[in-house]
Parts: C-alpha cells; sequence; structure tokens
C-alpha cells in the first residue's frame, strides 16, 4: 500500500477544475502519487524482511532537504543531536516523528514503528507546490503545499503520525489496502494520529478537537480539516475543493471503484466508532479507547482481508479480556451499534 494524506478522490475533483493552475496542480500530483504508489506495490512484493534495528527509549530522526526536486531522500540536513534548524518545516518533521515515537513508546511499549528501533526518515519541501504527505514504506515524505489550498505538509502534528501509523499497520495486520479491509488501515492511522496529538497536546476526550489534517487547508478554502471523526462529513464544504464525503454510519456507506474501495471515505465509520467510544469513557482517549485498539491491530488476530465486522468483534474480544464485563466493553458495543457495524 501507498498512502497519501490528501485522498485521490479529492485531487481528482481538483484536476477537472476549468481553473487550469490549481487543476494542472492536481494532475502533477495525481501522475506523481500514481508512480510512487506502482513503486511501492514493487517494495510490497519483495517483502518487508526481517527487522534489523535495536530496540531503544530514545528516537533516531534524520531529515533530509529535497530541495523541490522528487529525488529521495535528499540532502541530509538534520540529525537527531543537532539544534534546532533555521527551517521550521525541518523543526516540525522533527518534532511530529518524536511526539510519534514518544506515544507508541510511553503508551503502548512499541519501540518505534517495527518495535525494533526504526529509524524514523523524513524528506521536507518535496517536489514544486507538492499538495501531498506520504510514507513511502521507508520514510516520511513532505511536500510544502501551494499557499492556496494547502499549506506546507508538517504543519499538522496529526498528518504524521497517521502516515507513520501506516507503518505499524504495516508491520503488525498489514491490512489489505482495499475496501473495508483498506478503510480500517486508513482509520487505524486516523485514530492513532488523533491520539498523537491528543496525547502530545495534554488534551483529554472533550478537549480534543477530534479532526484530521487541521491547519492544513489553505487561505481559500472553506473548511476545518481534511476529516472529522467526530462528525464524518463536515470537515469541508468548499466551492473549490469540494465537499466532506465521509459517512458516519453504515446507513451511508459509500459503495465505489475509486480511491481503492473508498478507503478514505469509509474509514469514517470505524473513526467515528472509535470517537463514540473514546468521549463515553472520557478522560484520556489514548488509555483505555486507543489501548483496546492497539491491541486488536498488533494481536496477532486480525486478518488482511478483515471487514468492519471482523474488527469490531476482535474489539470485543480484546476489551472483555482487559476489562472484563464492565464500562469499556458496554461502551464499545454501543458505539458499534451506533454506526451500525455488528460486534457480537
Amino acid at each position: 500500500m501507498f498512502c497519501t494524506i490528501v485522498p485521490p478522490h479529492v485531487l481528482d475533483h481538483l484536476s477537472q477544475l476549468e481553473d487550469t493552475d490549481r487543476s494542472e496542480r492536481a494532475l502533477r500530483t495525481l501522475e506523481h502519487d500514481a508512480l510512487q504508489r506502482t513503486r511501492r506495490r514493487i517494495i510490497t512484493v519483495r517483502g518487508l524482511g526481517a527487522p534489523t534495528g535495536t530496540p531503544s527509549d530514545k528516537p533516531n530522526r534524520t531529515i533530509y532537504d529535497a530541495r523541490h526536486l522528487e529525488t529521495l531522500p535528499g540532502k541530509k540536513v538534520h540529525a537527531e543531536a543537532d539544534k534546532p534548524s533555521k527551517d521550521a518545516s525541518v523543526n516540525r518533521a522533527h518534532a511530529g516523528l518524536g511526539a510519534t515515537f514518544e506515544l507508541y513508546l510511553k503508551v503502548y511499549g512499541r519501540h518505534s514503528i517495527d518495535d525494533s528501533g526504526l529509524p524514523l526518515d523524513a524528506t521536507v519541501h518535496y517536489g514544486v507546490k507538492y499538495d501531498n504527505a506520504f510514507w513511502d514504506g521507508q520514510r516520511m515524505v513532505f511536500g510544502d503545499g501551494d499557499n492556496d489550498l494547502f499549506l506546507d505538509f508538517t504543519i499538522p502534528i496529526d498528518v504524521i503520525g497517521h502516515e507513520l501509523t501506516h507503518g505499524v499497520t504495516q508491520h503488525t495486520a498489514n491490512l489489505d489496502y482495499f475496501g473495508q479491509s483498506g478503510a480500517l488501515n486508513e482509520s487505524m492511522s486516523d485514530v492513532f494520529g488523533s491520539l498523537i496529538k491528543q496525547y502530545a497536546l495534554g488534551q483529554n476526550t472533550s478537549q480534543a478537537d477530534w479532526l484530521i489534517g487541521a491547519g492544513l487547508l489553505g487561505p481559500n478554502v472553506t473548511g476545518e480539516a481534511l476529516r472529522s471523526m467526530k462528525a464524518p462529513g463536515t470537515a469541508y464544504d468548499d466551492d473549490v475543493l469540494g465537499k466532506d464525503p465521509q459517512p458516519a454510519t453504515m446507513d451511508h456507506y459509500v459503495k465505489t471503484s475509486r480511491d481503492n474501495g473508498g478507503v478514505h471515505i469509509n474509514s469514517g465509520i470505524p473513526n467515528h466508532a472509535f470517537y463514540l467510544l473514546a468521549t463515553d469513557l472520557g478522560g484520556n482517549a489514548w488509555e483505555r479507547a486507543g489501548q483496546i485498539w492497539y491491541d486488536t491491530l498488533t494481536g496477532g488476530q486480525l486478518d488482511k482481508d478483515a471487514q468492519f465486522a471482523d474488527f469490531a468483534r476482535l474489539t470485543v474480544a480484546t476489551a472483555r479480556s482487559k476489562y472484563g464485563e464492565g464500562a469499556e466493553l458496554q461502551a464499545l458495543q454501543k458505539a458499534w451499534s451506533q454506526v451500525g457495524v455488528p460486534s457480537n
């Protein structure tokens, strides 16, 4: 799988605009992402290989500068022990990698993305007005945006957490990137991206905004973010960008052949289930709610082609095993029922 934070359906919409400047930027981004997606498939076919790192309680971050070219990794500009850079994008990337490492280590006892001390590499200033960010299986890559529809992609910490969590999924359940399993893959990244932001900011469930990509949309866009876990379908409604198509429940599940079967669209359903669970339990979402999701993702029972109902049933089994028949289990079953996914 190759994931970008701005979904293909958004770029498809932009590529059909009469405004040629905007449509050509979107088309260039789509063409670039298609090439990267092909490259990623080749890497996947070759296999991940055995982890070769050494687990450590300290991150090992390296930031590169593509200097507006599309050659990776670019020039090395910042190592783990270096002082802050004069480049704000470098500093934000460094901080976001660290926040992701810290949540996984401090809360879930995971040593980096592969649980074996994988170094965290990132490249900033990728391409010219490149409107996306992605995890390519080896590193994070950030475009600068166009300062029209999208700003610098290092700005939202949850975007960094989202993309790196694709690496966690890659090294654990390795969910197929199509249909409901692909939507679960996307949802995992949204859930933990949000938790990484909440943990870094010290926010409880009522303080969190539950938005993915807040601060990313440019000055000419009517919207708050790319997605909302609290209210899927409401993140943006813009004359140029279009309207957020995410459903919150199975009643509005979108059947489509685009976007790998709607992986960025239907992820709103499990996203909303997590939001309902976390806010029902209250406190810090990375604790009980997050622990159920993490244990289910990494427990070895989640099949690559799992459907929403398969995941829901496993979360119930996880909650029952960890917390018994108490408030956690009741809140979880209620959340899945509210979004229309069977959990028994």
